[in-house]
Formats: C-alpha cells, structure tokens, sequence
C-alpha cells in the first residue's frame, strides 16, 4: 500500500514511503467455551462474534464475544439452530436462516447485548454465506432443499429478492466485511472453485480459488479477502482483487467453521470452531500478515 510521497525541490526528487505487507501467517487465539461446528460469527480478528452451531445431539443458542485474547459467553440466541449466517459487527449483527431441525427463515437482530427476533428471509434455507453491516446487508447461496443462488438484501427492517448467483451453490464463503453493494462469494459444494463479484446488482465470474473446496471459512472484502480451511485442508489464500495466492496453512485443517466474522481483510483474519478429528473444535486462530515501512527516493528527470 502507498503511504506518503513528499516532494523535495532543492534536490528536485520525490520521497515516498511505502507500507509493505508480507504474506502472513496463522497463531493460536484464545479456545471457545463451547465446542462446535456450523457455528455463525460476526465482527473483526479484535472484537468478534459466536453463536449457534452443533454440538452433538443437540443444536445450541450460545453466543460468545471475544475481545482478541479470550472468549466470553454472553446472552443467547432465542432460537438454537446451526448453519445459521452472520453479518455484522460484535455491536451490530445479525444471525440469519439455518436449521433447526428444519430449513429456517429465521432472522435475530443483536444489538451488542441481546438478540431480537426481526423480519424473516423470503426463502428459508442454511449453509449460506453474508456479507455487510447492519442495517445494510446481503445473503446468497445456500440451500433451501437443494442448492440454490438465490440473493436477498436487508434494509434494517426488511429481505428484499435480488439477482441470483451464476453458480447455485451452498456450504460458500463470501467476503463477510463487504458491502451491500461489493463482494464476493467464493467456494461451495461440488467441491467448487468458483468466485463470483457483486456489484450491488449483479454477479459476476472472476479469478477462481487455487484448491476447490467446500465448508470452507472466508473474510474480508472485495478487493481483498482470505479462504481458508474447508473440507479435509488447511489452506489459506489471499485474494488481491484480481487473482488468488496460496498463504500460510492455518494449523488445524476443518471444516464447518464459522461463517462471518472471517476478519477485515486478508492481512487480519479470524477462524474459530469447525470439525476436525476428534470432533467439534474450540481452536481460534488468527491470520496476520506483519508490516514494514520502506522509504523510496526517486529523482526528478
């Protein structure tokens, strides 16, 4: 990233001091209290979110807030359910669809203390992916039956249908701190590679993933995300906004890991929960990409 260009006239040349980023790697976070897979999350790597998720028998309602060190249980969710989504900040978010037994429309509103039931999905479904903020946010993907590309938008107070996805498709990730207007939606069963853009109108096809994969966790935003994990890897890659490049593996391969909450971009990413031998996890790690300052001198011709 370009940081500062200065001009110095009596020497007739330019100063500019680049931020200069490398390629990252993942670190132990502090562990969930409650073990789980298909769990939804919501927030950045300091200040994110947990709740729902499957704990062998039962589906749970748990929420947990963590503060960049350590988990803390706070108020549940009012109805307990699994691959439910999540959208939104630690302050601000929304835990949207899933299954409760059956394919849900359920949607709760958590407002930094509690959660509030809100308006429902038009379509019920689970294993979808988010991306936004509330009171602005979008769905796609999923599975409502059978796989689907069906797209909705939230103003605050209401779903409204928007374009489908190119690739109908569920068990995706997407860039969970874009917009309503720019992100991206990446992976999915089938095993997939598929990487689709939305420009808040439409999906379009862009570079691929290196690895297909599905159950995979994501973050980020449209011009610069992470994937990371999925079924049976531990694969991490960083999306510039035009390709996709293979970075450090996190430490423990799963799958069924949180969906939102991935982190800001793909130089902080966060990763919590999921399957992985010998079951439900409560492993956080954290992928930072560290940071150095250069300075340039450039003479004036």
């Amino acid at each position: 990233d370009l940081g500062q260009v200065y001009y110095n006239s009596t020497a007739n040349a330019f100063k500019v001091t680049q931020t200069v980023f490398g390629t990252g790697s993942w670190s132990s976070g502090g562990a969930l209290n409650t073990a789980r897979s298909e769990l939804a999350g919501a927030g950045v790597q300091t200040a994110a979110l947990a709740f729902g998720g499957l704990v062998y028998p039962p589906r749970v309602a748990n929420t947990e807030l963590y503060n960049g060190t350590s988990w803390t249980e706070v108020n549940d969710l009012n109805t307990a359910r699994s691959s439910n989504t999540g959208i939104g900040l630690s302050t601000a978010a929304l835990s949207v669809g899933g299954s409760t037994g059956s394919v849900s429309a359920l949607n709760e509103s958590w407002n930094g203390s509690s959660w509030t039931e809100v308006a429902d999905l038009n379509t019920a479904r689970q294993n979808m992916s988010g991306s936004g903020t509330t009171p602005a946010a979008l769905i796609f993907g999923g599975n409502d039956g059978s796989n689907t590309g069906k797209t909705e938008t939230w103003n605050g107070s209401s779903w409204s249908e928007a374009n489908d996805l190119n690739t109908a498709r569920s068990d995706l990730a997407g860039a969970t701190n874009g917009t309503t207007t720019a992100t991206l939606a990446f992976g999915g069963s089938g095993v997939s590679a598929a990487n689709e853009s939305w420009n808040g109108s439409a999906w379009t096809e862009v570079g691929d993933l290196n690895t297909a994969r599905q159950n995979l966790g994501g973050g980020g935003t449209q011009t610069s995300a992470l994937a990371f994990a999925g079924e049976t890897v531990a694969i991490t890659e960083s999306w510039n906004g035009t390709s996709w490049t293979e970075v450090a593996d996190m430490a423990t391969a799963r799958y069924d890991l949180n969906t939102g909450g991935g982190g800001a971009t793909n130089k902080a990413g966060l990763a919590f929960g999921g399957n992985a031998p010998p079951g439900k996890q409560t492993a956080t790690e954290e992928f930072t990409a560290p940071s150095s300052t250069v300075n340039k001198t450039i003479t004036a011709s």
